[in-house]
């Protein structure tokens, strides 16, 4: 090869980047060609695509491409696609409410079965007329196709810009994380703080609408095809005024905290307050725990199964024992067993629709012993309950032999508690029902809120790599496992319980800050998990840290942190 066409290859190879699209042949392109440029140009077509994976990074589809790399793309209705897709659309909602509404701002409170409930606050409460005025605001707005621009500005500049008085739940929150530099998007002259990267522009928000729901209104986001179907199957998956009573009685918590967000609650924690509030926060879940007891005693008809059910990591084992201490305050002696034992052996197990076993499931469990047993122990009978190995993957040889007495109660702790083919032989007036969950309605500051999920996902995080010896990387795997047997066997029957315990507490995430930051940290960019893990890393470092010294040894956080009085 001659020396001018060595150069020729040379400058072409510098030039020029070797890209793999998920979906599409290797393609080489131009060095320094916008992300979204190349996915139109080699990616699949006909395909709403948000945002992509850069190596296992999220990044924004204006991102310029400087090395070889893969890519994986984001569609409007995966997880992270969906994510992006709230925030954009939240985005969007304040800027259609200050056009609407010059003198009123907006407040995201949390979700409500994946709908986000939001207030906006003047002189007066929302009508329903002025919903429907936002909402025609935001079609106009979506329809313009107006460009989300990503900005960056130096630290010191935000205080100038949010330390105002008007927005200092906005600058506590920001400030926390000692960036030299923060993001925020500009918006049609809006210019506000997302907790993570937006849509390219407006068009791509197509699929929303607003409903009035007093004192303030719900959002629709769109809904994948599992999400449709499981809705469609479960009638009661879709009003839930339970599920919005405790909400607001955690806004109430807050409250009386003086604690609404985390700027308000890393305030708390720089002037020396935290001690206090872990006290008032503990006391107050002790509090709710002892209304349930006295719930339960004063029945018309004695109880004799409370079923504690709830999704991964809310906490119920801990707060079965301290119900179990309630009671015993009321003159009763509960005894505790875990659904959990009555799982089939490993090899028994069902599987799923791709041959994976599905222990996630009611199947999962001896279903007609389950039945068998309570029936027999709700009547004074005992029954020899088995006592499952998670080790062994099947159940011992021993059993635990049991029966209730007159002044006994059963708790049965489990996460298919509350659904009514696993009780169906032991009458209703015999049975109380309690749906446990960390549902937290503290936000990173008012337009920004918390999944509660994600809540859970780190209490798992810590307490598998306690506990299990798992690491972070294997907890998040499996977690849109466990995040979809949630959806179809548990979620749905949470309105049918007869008490709600609300175990997220105001506190936790800066308690979890430490030990959840360095598990996240040993999660590398060679694998798929990284981009959950870097999402999760930015989201955890908003809190100031909480030391843990002062959590009671009772605390359900004490249940993924360790030193539980009540952990064997």
């Amino acid at each position: 090869m001659s020396r001018q066409n060595k150069q020729r290859e040379s400058r072409f190879v510098l030039r020029h980047l070797n890209v793999t699209i998920e979906g599409a042949p290797p393609a080489k392109v131009e060095r320094g060609a916008e992300l979204g440029r190349i996915i139109a140009a080699y990616g699949p077509p006909d395909q709403k695509i948000l945002a992509a994976y850069i190596d296992n990074a999220v990044s924004e589809l204006t991102t310029r491409i400087e090395t070889d790399c893969s890519i994986r793309l984001i569609g409007a209705i995966s997880p992270e696609g969906l994510r992006i897709y709230e925030r954009s659309l939240i985005f969007m909602l304040i800027k259609a409410v200050r056009d609407v509404f010059p003198d009123r701002k907006v407040l995201i409170r949390h979700s409500v079965r994946h709908d986000i409930f939001f207030e906006v606050i003047g002189e007066r409460e929302l009508l329903p007329e002025e919903v429907v005025s936002i909402e025609r605001r935001m079609k106009y707005l979506a329809g313009s196709k107006i460009p989300f621009v990503r900005k960056e500005i130096p630290m010191e500049e935000t205080e100038a810009l949010f330390g105002a008085k008007e927005r200092t739940d906005l600058y506590n929150a920001i400030s926390e994380r000692r960036r030299p530099h923060v993001v925020f998007y500009e918006f049609d002259g809006m210019i506000d703080y997302s907790y993570g990267i937006l849509a390219p522009d407006s068009g791509f928000l197509d699929d929303f609408s607003l409903l009035y729901r007093y004192p303030g209104a719900t959002v629709t986001m769109p809904k994948s095809k599992v999400r449709r179907v499981l809705e469609e199957k479960h009638a009661m998956y879709m009003d839930v005024p339970k599920l919005l009573n405790v909400f607001a009685e955690y806004k109430k918590w807050g409250e009386i905290l003086g604690i609404e967000n985390i700027g308000e609650l890393n305030m708390a924690v720089r002037t020396g307050d935290a001690p206090h509030i872990i006290r008032v926060a503990e006391a107050l879940q002790e509090k709710k725990i002892s209304q349930i007891a006295d719930q339960i005693v004063c029945a018309s008809e004695q109880k004799k199964i409370i079923l504690v059910s709830g999704p991964s990591s809310s906490g119920k084992t801990t707060f079965a024992n301290r119900l179990s201490i309630q009671l015993r305050v009321n003159g009763y002696l509960a005894k505790i067993i875990s659904m959990d034992n009555y799982y089939l052996n490993k090899e028994d197990a069902p599987t799923d629709e791709a041959g994976n076993k599905n222990f996630e499931c009611p199947e999962a469990l001896d279903v007609d012993l389950f039945q068998s047993h309570m029936k027999a122990l709700a009547s004074g009978q005992k029954a020899n309950v088995p006592i499952y190995s998670f080790k062994k993957g099947r159940r011992d040889e021993r059993v635990q032999p049991l029966q209730i007495g007159k002044k006994a109660i059963l708790i049965v702790e489990g996460i298919h508690g509350l659904n009514p083919k696993m009780t169906a032989s032991v009458p209703k007036e015999l049975k109380h029902r309690i749906y446990v969950s960390a549902l937290t309605s503290l936000n990173i500051d008012n337009h920004n809120r918390i999944p509660t999920t994600d809540t859970r996902l780190i209490r798992r995080i810590v307490r598998d790599h306690l506990y299990r010896g798992a690491r972070a990387v294997e907890t998040i795997g499996m977690w849109p496992s466990v995040r979809a047997g949630e959806e179809e066997y548990i979620f749905p029957y949470q309105e049918s319980c007869d008490s709600m315990f609300n175990s997220g507490l105001i506190y936790e995430l800066g308690a979890l800050k430490v030990i959840a930051t360095q598990l996240l940290s040993e999660i590398g960019p060679d694998v798929a998990e990284y981009a959950e893990a870097l999402r999760l890393l930015k989201f955890i470092s908003y809190f100031a840290h909480i030391l843990t010294d002062d959590i009671p040894t009772n605390s359900i956080l004490r249940e993924f942190i360790g030193g539980s009085c009540f952990h064997a």
